[in-house]
């Protein structure tokens, strides 16, 4: 990596710390701090990354003009299909995370990573928090694919980083070449059942319709351990069929005996390095009203903007939602996403997907962008 790259990514690394350890005196000290590291940022990726460069200079946002963190220009997620989005040269960078593509497979976005050093850091901290806040670790029994059998997939990574870091001796994998493993995890089920040993299911939302299905035609049902817990991400986009998420916890409760406030969803994307998270579990353990607002960790700002003019709403007006991810060093720190939500006390609430009119703001985003790239950047093969 470049020597300034080098530099910037320590720098991100200390202020991922010094949040996780409390190092900041108070609220101020650290919003001041973000600012004039997300503006060190965006000076970095305007400098290297020339797609971002042209698409900024389009909205007359460079780094003499802007001076706070939240007049950075978002990305809209469709220039990660469509361009190469790189500070260092990709022929050097060694992990490139790729999108499904559910809804284009020809055209999958890239998200290139020199290495994973704050990729990883930003996962840990925030899994420990939201995820296990009452305890060091636990049996984990994952249900979609590790890293061996997708290396590009960024859920892969997070999934075997959750075993590799908090993952009891008993975790295990039950997704394989052949496909998921459920006779196998049913065994193990009951045995944790026998033995009273708290479980954390985790994989793709997707994976417990797979699941619940089979529980139901051979009428098998468990009683997991107090503490166990139920941990889904993603929704069912480009699946056969689509489930209530309020359906799908009652079947949780059902057929494992996990109770809602022990479930959570993470929501994440193959653009961003960071994940944010539902806060049912840490709300529970810290004894207060039950919240199940998302959140994510403290170098993450979520916006939510009108989805014509892309200008910030007031917080409970719906809009289109955007990411500030400081771990997102490489390509964009700042994210225009295809989803809908609104801002509360505690965090933001996600709606959906953007639709049909919804989505003109991002459109005319989408549209500048590709037409000051049209003949400069490189696209992605």
């Amino acid at each position: 990596m470049r020597e300034d790259s080098k530099i910037l990514t320590e720098q991100i690394l200390e202020f991922i710390k010094s949040c996780e350890e409390g190092r900041f005196t108070n609220p101020d000290e650290q919003e001041d701090s973000y600012n004039e590291l997300a503006l060190k940022l965006f000076r970095y990726q305007f400098k290297h990354n020339p797609a971002y460069k042209k698409f900024c200079q389009a909205k007359k946002r460079t780094p003499l003009t802007v001076k706070q963190w939240n007049h950075i220009p978002p990305m809209p997620i469709q220039g990660y299909k469509e361009l190469t989005l790189s500070c260092e040269p990709i022929e050097e960078v060694e992990h490139v995370f790729m999108t499904s593509g559910t809804t284009n497979p020809e055209a999958k976005g890239k998200n290139y990573h020199p290495d994973l050093t704050v990729w990883d850091s930003s996962m840990k901290g925030p899994f420990k928090h939201f995820v296990l806040p009452d305890r060091e670790n636990i049996t984990i029994f994952v249900l979609s694919p590790a890293e061996d059998l997708n290396q590009h997939s960024s859920l892969s990574r997070y999934l075997t980083n959750a075993v590799s870091f908090f993952g009891t001796e008993n975790s295990k994998f039950f997704f394989t070449d052949k496909g998921l493993d459920i006779e196998g995890l049913i065994t193990e089920l009951r045995r944790c059942e026998k033995q009273k040993e708290p479980v954390l299911l985790i994989g793709a939302t997707f994976a417990y319709v797979h699941i619940l299905d089979y529980l139901k035609e051979n009428q098998l049902q468990f009683n997991l351990a107090k503490d166990s817990r139920i941990f889904d991400t993603g929704g069912f986009k480009g699946q056969s069929r689509e489930v209530e998420m309020e359906n799908l916890y009652a079947d949780f409760h059902d057929f494992f005996q996990v109770e809602r406030k022990f479930c959570i969803n993470m929501y994440g994307m193959t653009e961003l390095s960071s994940q944010i998270y539902d806060q049912t579990l840490r709300s529970t353990y810290l004894n207060t009203s039950g919240i199940f607002d998302k959140k994510g960790p403290s170098w993450v700002k979520t916006v939510i903007l009108n989805t014509d003019t892309l200008e910030p709403v007031k917080d409970g007006e719906k809009g289109v939602i955007a990411h500030y991810d400081l771990a997102n060093w490489n390509s964009c720190l700042a994210i225009l996403t295809e989803d809908m939500g609104y801002k509360t006390d505690h965090g933001f609430v996600l709606v959906g997907r953007i639709k049909g009119s919804e989505a003109r703001g991002c459109s005319i985003a989408v549209d500048q962008l590709m037409q000051v790239n049209s003949g400069g950047a490189s696209r992605n093969e």
